[in-house]
């Protein structure tokens, strides 16, 4: 099995918070448009999530790649993808939650060019006061 490893730089105080959100999110949600983690490691000194690999890299390096170029159903497709994963954040799931990173590098591609929605490290979790 191939997968990723997310290494949090622990030298910045955000980091702390950040793996916590991540956990406390990703741990409760799924969406097959949603990137899988698989594990997690923590103790003191090393913070790191054993995620899903996706073969085809971030939509980022396939956007402004000069040897890899998407055709317009696969553009649809990746916009449907994107779309409904956030979909199933804001309503498919008991509080909603507000992904705030939204972004080409933060759009993973697998081997068959489905979109799927990674780092939730700035996410906003609406609690019943917020909404």
């Amino acid at each position: 099995m191939e997968f990723a490893i997310k290494v949090f730089h622990l030298q910045f105080e955000r980091a702390w918070k950040s793996f916590d959100v991540k956990c406390e999110v990703m741990k409760s949600i799924h969406h097959r448009n949603l990137v899988k983690i698989i594990s997690s490691c923590s103790n003191e000194d090393f913070r790191a999530l054993v995620l899903e690999y996706m073969t085809n890299g971030s939509l980022e390096k396939v956007l402004y790649s000069s040897n890899c170029i998407l055709d317009i159903l696969q553009r649809l497709n990746i916009m449907i993808n994107v779309t409904s994963a956030l979909e199933y954040l804001h309503f498919g799931y008991s509080t909603p939650i507000i992904h705030c990173d939204l972004k080409p590098h933060n759009v993973l591609l697998d081997d068959n060019i489905v979109a799927h929605l990674s780092d939730f490290g700035i996410t906003k979790l609406l609690t019943g006061e917020d909404q």
